[in-house]
């Protein structure tokens, strides 16, 4: 039995629903399963060696069909709903990104007109498999359940559909995010990528040849094993294509250049870890997104 869960200043609600509901930290968190998130699926139905060299079983690692929204209190509840989807890298999973990361906090701070939703991958474990979102059309019945949710529990209108789409990662997140460039049969306007820039080249690019209005960030490090060298190739592969772009020093970043620019590259000389919130780097790149609304 699952269970909702609301709370209002001290007053605790209990009813028997299929998500949870709480007001934490200045922002509402719903809980929900879907049978459109990465996993189960049968490409980890077995004992899977990861990228560590660990043989992960099934139960605890791909067996969490888990999804989590982040509703900030700015959210106008309009006929369009635009939705920011993190997809948390190796070792993690959604409420441990969540916490460290500070991802609900930084998004309510950013006063962005959206919701946060965190979609669990492979759970703690060093596997970028994008489980079922390699499959077509599986993100856009993903982005259909979101929608419903929004509509059972948090007082969107019965007839809004999602607005713009945003997909933001730190590291090994970037598989599931290509997986989606590639297959899930939605238009996405921005990618926020933190370190994690692994592969996948061909999508990425095509995405960007897709649409010019497409906006790209690549926040990236010389520690991320490999994420420093793959942005220097995307953008000599820019450079071919005549695509504008541009590369900065963090230490020069400034808020124009992330709203002015449709490709952007930000270079730190910072650990892997620390880039998405020390500072709060998301909560940066959110408040300038070429796409979101602000209060």
């Amino acid at each position: 039995m699952t269970y909702k869960w609301i709370a209002f200043a001290g007053l605790v609600l209990f009813g028997e629903f299929s998500v949870r509901a709480q007001v934490d930290q200045g922002y509402q968190s719903l809980h929900f399963t879907s049978v459109h998130t990465p996993f189960p699926d049968t490409g980890r139905v077995h004992p899977h060696l990861d990228g560590d060299s660990i043989v992960l079983q099934v139960a605890g690692h791909y067996d969490d069909s888990s999804v989590l929204l982040i509703i900030p209190p700015q959210l106008k509840r309009d006929r369009k709903i635009d939705l920011v989807f993190w997809w948390h890298g190796w070792h993690n999973n959604i409420d441990t990104a969540l916490q460290f990361y500070g991802l609900g906090r930084q998004f309510a701070d950013a006063g962005c007109n959206a919701v946060l939703v965190l979609v669990e991958a492979a759970k703690n474990a060093a596997d970028s498999y994008g489980g079922k979102l390699q499959q077509k059309g599986m993100f856009k019945a993903l982005v259909e359940d979101v929608m419903q949710e929004l509509k059972k529990y948090a007082g969107v209108p019965g007839d809004a559909v999602a607005g713009h789409i945003v997909l933001a990662g730190h590291s090994g997140g970037y598989g599931v995010i290509a997986d989606v460039l590639a297959n899930g049969q939605v238009p996405v306007n921005e990618v926020f990528l933190f370190d994690a820039l692994y592969g996948r080249l061909p999508v990425f690019m095509d995405w960007l040849q897709q649409d010019k209005k497409h906006h790209f960030v690549h926040w990236y490090t010389n520690h991320g094993g490999g994420t420093d060298a793959m942005s220097d190739t995307l953008m000599m592969q820019l450079e071919d294509k005549h695509r504008d772009y541009l590369l900065t020093g963090e230490q020069l970043l400034n808020t124009a250049m992330i709203s002015d620019n449709r490709i952007l590259f930000i270079h730190s000389s910072r650990e892997h870890n620390v880039i998405i919130n020390n500072p709060d780097d998301f909560k940066l790149l959110l408040a300038n997104s070429q796409f979101l609304s602000r209060k």
